[in-house]
C-alpha cells in the first residue's frame, strides 16, 4: 500500500448527542455489564470472551432449552472451539421434557442420530416468534413488504408464526426431517421469511441461494449438500420486466437428483403449474400450507444450540464456493447482537436493508430483526425504479428507521439527484406510472430525496465495499441533513456479521468505522505476524473466538483451515487490508488479494478508485493491475460516466452511447473525443497519489461487473480484460456488463 493514505486525514463529520445515546441499546448493555465508558466495554469484551457473550445472551434474552455447563472450550484448538457445552451423557429426550416439548413427533432416525446432546438445546425459532406472543407484541408488524409494482403485505408476529406453523406442519407431513438440506431460491418476500423460518423450526438446514442465478448456480449448490427440497417461485418483477425464476428453477432441478419435492410459490394468478411441467415433484406452496392445518400443529423441534441451521454459499475466487456453515446458536445471535449494538435496534425498531436472501444480509436481516423484537421491511424492487426517487418513497411510507444501503447504490442514487419525477418528464414518464401517486410539477424542482418525509429515519446501515469520499459525503450531507450516522459495517459470511462497525455511541469519520465490534479482538498485522502503527496499512484480523465464527466449509475441513487459518498460529486472517489511524478509527482499504504492486509499490484499488469518483464525471470506478514488462503490473481503470449536459460528456454520448445496449468504450468512439477526459483523470490520480501510481490507460464502459449486493467483482474485470477464463460467475448479477469490458481490452 502507499505510505499515505487518502481517507486518513478525514475529520469527524457526527458526532453523537446525549439524548442519542441515552436511548442507545448499547447505553443500556454497557449499564447491565456496570462500565460507563466505550474503551471499557471494549476492553472487558475481548478480555473475557465466554463472560462478554453470556452478557449478550442475557441482554437478548436467548433461553436454552436445557442450560449449557461451559459456555466456550478451545481446549481442542482455536479453529474449531465448542460452544454450549454439556457433559456427553445428557439425553436430548430430558432436554425435551425439560422444555415440556415431549409431544413433538419423533421418528426412530431422529432417536438414532441424537441419542446424545452434547450442547445445550436451542431451537432459535422460538427466540424469533414463540416468546413475542404476548398481548404487548404479538399484534406488532413482524415483516412488511412492498413489491416494485407498489402491492403492500403487512404481517404481525401472530400472524408470522401461523405461516411458520404452517410451513413446518406441510413439510413433516411430506417426510421432510431433522437434519435435511432444504434449497430457497426466493425474492425477498414475506413467504420467504415465513419458509426460512418453517425450515428452521423442523431442525431442517436452510440453504438460500441467489434469487437471479443461473442454472448450473443453483444445482451446484443443491448437489453439493443433497438438497431434499427446494422453495422457489414462478418469477417476479425487476424494473418493469418479469424474470422466469420457475424456468430457471425447474432446468436446475433436472440437474440435482437428490431433490424429491420442489413447491412453488405463485404470485401471477394466470400462472398454471401442470401447464409448464407433469413432474409430480412440484406443487404449489398454497397445497404445501394446506396440508398443514389439517394435522395437529408441531411445536418446534428440539434442536441442539449447536445443531447446522442455515449454509450459506460464498464466492471463491477462484474454483467452487465456499459452503459456511452456522448453527442456531451462532449466525443469528451475532446477527442481532451486531443489530443491536451497532444500529440500534429494539423493539419496534423498523429497518430495511438492500439485500437478497442468498447473500447473508438476507438471513441476517430475519433472524437479526426478529431476536429484536423489531419490524423487518422489506422493499422488492429496483430501487430507483420507475423513478429515481423510488426507495425514499418506500422509507417515507412505511416509516423505516434504520436503511441498509451500499456505496455503490448511493453512487448510483446520487447520480440520478437531478432526474425530475415521471409526471414532470423524468426517465420513467411512459413506463407504468402509477396513479395512485400523483406528483406535482413542483416536484420536478426537488431532488429525489427531497420528495419525501424521511423524518423517521435515525440511521443509515452500509456493508459489502469500501466507501469513497464524495458519495458518502453526498448520503450524509445532503440525504441526512448531516444528521444521521452511517453505521459501516463490515464482515463477512463466514464471521456472522461484523468485525468492525459503527455505534451509536462514537464520533463518525467518513468511510471509516470508529472500532471494532465488542467481543471482537481485532489487530491490523505486517507480513511477519506483528502489529503495526497509526497509519500503516496490514492484514486485518481476528485473534480470539467469537460466538458467529463459521463452523467451517461444508464438508470442507482443510480448505477451510487454508483460507483462514494457515498464515499465523491461532490467528484468524481475513483477507482485508486495513489501517487504524492516530484518533484510533479504522479504515477497510480493500481485498488484500487485490492489492497492486505498481514500480515496487503497493496501492489499494479503493484508494485510486476513490480519487477518481470525486471527478464530476464519474459515477462509478474500479481498478485492475495487468502485466506490464517496465513497472511489473500497470494500473488500468474502468469508469463509468454520468449522463451529464456538458460538453465532453454529450460528445461521449453522441459517439460511444449511440446504442443503449452497445458497450461504452473507447471501440465505439472517437478517441480524440475522450482522450481530454483521460488525460484529466490520469493527472487527477497523478496530483494525490505521484505520476508512476497514475493508471496507464482509462475506459469507459456502461457498467462494472458486480455481485447482487453491489460488490464489484475485480477479478472477473480482470479477467475479461485479459481474455482469460473468467472462473465462477455465479455470484454475478449483469454478465452483459462483461462484453463491454472485453471490448475494451481488444
Amino acid at each position: 500500500m502507499t505510505d499515505i493514505n487518502l481517507l486518513e486525514h478525514q475529520r469527524i463529520a457526527w458526532t453523537p448527542t446525549p439524548d442519542v445515546i441515552e436511548r442507545a441499546q448499547l447505553t443500556k448493555f454497557m449499564r447491565q455489564v456496570g462500565v460507563s465508558t466505550w474503551d471499557e466495554l471494549y476492553q472487558f469484551s475481548i478480555r473475557d470472551v465466554e463472560k462478554f457473550t453470556e452478557e449478550v445472551l442475557k441482554f437478548l434474552e436467548i433461553k436454552f432449552d436445557l442450560p449449557y455447563e461451559k459456555l466456550l472450550d478451545t481446549s481442542d484448538g482455536i479453529e474449531f472451539p465448542k460452544w454450549f457445552v454439556r457433559s456427553e451423557d445428557t439425553p436430548v429426550l430430558k432436554a425435551a421434557a425439560f422444555s415440556g416439548l415431549t409431544s413433538s413427533p419423533r421418528s426412530e432416525a431422529h432417536e438414532d442420530k441424537s441419542v446424545l446432546a452434547p450442547t445445550a438445546g436451542l431451537n432459535i425459532t422460538t427466540m424469533c416468534l414463540d416468546r413475542w406472543q404476548t398481548d404487548g407484541m404479538k399484534d406488532q408488524p413482524a415483516v412488511i413488504w412492498e413489491g416494485e409494482e407498489g402491492e403492500v403485505v403487512e404481517k404481525s408476529y401472530a400472524q408470522l408464526l401461523d405461516w411458520v406453523e404452517y410451513c413446518s406442519s406441510g413439510l413433516i407431513s411430506i417426510g421432510v426431517k431433522k437434519g435435511d438440506p432444504i434449497g430457497i431460491h426466493l425474492p425477498m418476500t414475506f413467504e420467504t421469511v415465513a419458509i426460512l423460518l418453517g425450515i428452521n423450526r423442523i431442525g431442517a438446514i436452510a440453504v438460500p441461494v441467489f434469487s437471479g442465478y443461473g442454472v448450473e448456480a443453483i444445482s451446484s449448490r443443491l448437489n453439493a449438500v443433497n438438497a431434499k427440497a427446494l422453495f422457489t417461485c414462478d418469477g417476479f418483477s425487476r424494473r418493469g420486466k418479469f424474470y422466469d425464476a420457475f424456468g430457471t428453477a425447474h432446468k436446475a432441478v433436472c440437474e440435482s437428483p437428490s431433490v424429491d419435492h420442489v413447491f412453488v410459490c405463485v404470485a401471477n394468478l394466470d400462472f398454471r403449474l401442470d401447464r409448464v411441467t407433469s413432474d409430480r415433484r412440484f406443487v404449489e406452496l398454497s397445497d404445501l400450507l394446506s396440508w398443514g392445518p389439517r394435522l395437529i400443529k408441531h411445536p418446534p423441534e428440539p434442536t441442539s444450540a449447536e445443531d447446522p441451521l442455515i449454509i450459506l454459499y460464498t464466492s471463491g475466487t477462484t474454483g467452487k464456493p465456499k459452503g459456511i456453515a452456522h448453527t442456531h446458536a451462532s449466525f443469528p445471535i451475532k446477527a442481532a447482537q451486531d443489530m443491536a449494538f451497532g444500529c440500534d435496534v429494539g423493539r419496534g425498531t423498523r429497518i430495511c436493508w438492500y439485500t437478497d436472501l442468498g447473500w447473508m444480509m438476507g438471513p441476517w436481516l430475519i433472524y437479526g430483526a426478529l431476536i429484536n423484537g423489531a419490524t423487518i421491511c422489506i422493499y422488492d424492487g429496483a430501487p430507483d425504479y420507475p423513478t429515481a426517487d423510488r426507495m425514499w418513497e418506500f422509507c417515507a411510507r412505511h416509516k423505516v428507521e434504520v436503511l441498509g444501503i451500499s456505496p455503490t447504490l448511493v453512487r448510483s442514487l446520487a447520480a440520478k439527484e437531478s432526474e425530475p419525477p415521471a409526471s414532470a418528464g423524468g426517465q420513467f414518464a411512459n413506463e407504468n406510472e402509477r396513479e395512485e401517486l400523483p406528483q406535482s410539477h413542483e416536484d420536478a424542482k426537488k431532488k429525489p430525496f427531497e420528495r419525501h418525509d424521511l423524518s423517521s429515519l435515525r440511521a443509515f446501515g452500509s456493508t459489502g465495499e469500501p466507501w469513497n469520499p464524495a458519495p458518502w459525503w453526498w448520503l450524509f450531507e445532503k440525504v441526512g441533513n448531516s444528521k444521521l450516522p452511517i453505521i459501516n459495517y463490515s464482515g463477512g459470511t463466514e464471521i456472522a456479521g461484523g468485525i468492525l462497525m459503527g455505534n451509536p455511541l462514537l464520533p463518525i469519520k467518513p468511510c471509516s468505522f470508529p472500532a471494532p465490534c465488542p467481543g471482537m479482538d481485532v489487530d491490523i498485522l505486517d507480513e511477519n505476524g506483528d502489529p503495526v502503527g497509526p497509519n500503516q496499512v496490514g492484514e486485518l484480523v481476528i485473534k480470539q473466538p467469537w460466538i458467529g465464527m463459521a463452523r467451517g466449509f461444508w464438508q470442507e475441513k482443510e480448505r477451510y483451515l487454508e483460507t483462514y487459518w494457515s498464515r499465523f498460529k491461532n490467528i484468524w486472517v481475513h483477507g482485508d487490508w486495513a489501517l487504524r489511524d492516530h484518533d484510533g478509527h479504522w479504515f477497510i482499504l480493500g481485498r488484500s488479494d487485490d492489492t497492486l504492486k505498481v514500480a515496487g509499490k503497493r496501492v489499494g484499488p479503493a484508494e485510486v478508485e476513490s480519487i477518481l469518483v470525486s471527478h464530476p464525471a464519474v459515477v462509478e470506478a474500479a481498478v485492475i493491475g495487468v502485466p506490464d514488462e517496465t513497472k511489473g503490473t500497470a494500473m488500468v481503470a474502468f469508469c463509468v460516466l454520468r449522463r451529464e449536459d456538458t460538453p465532453v460528456l454529450d460528445a461521449v454520448a453522441s459517439t460511444a452511447y449511440k446504442e443503449e445496449d452497445s458497450p461504452r468504450n473507447e471501440a465505439h468512439a472517437d478517441k480524440s473525443v475522450l482522450a481530454p477526459l483521460q488525460s484529466e483523470l490520469k493527472a487527477l490520480v497523478a496530483r494525490d497519489m505521484g505520476k508512476p501510481l497514475a493508471p496507464s490507460k482509462i475506459h469507459f464502459v456502461s457498467a462494472l461487473p458486480k455481485t447482487r449486493n453491489a460488490k464489484v467483482m475485480r477479478r472477473v474485470l480482470r479477467a475479461a480484460y485479459l481474455g482469460e477464463d473468467l472462473g465462477d460467475l455465479s455470484a454475478l448479477e449483469n454478465p452483459q456488463a462483461i462484453e463491454g469490458i472485453r471490448h475494451s481490452g481488444r
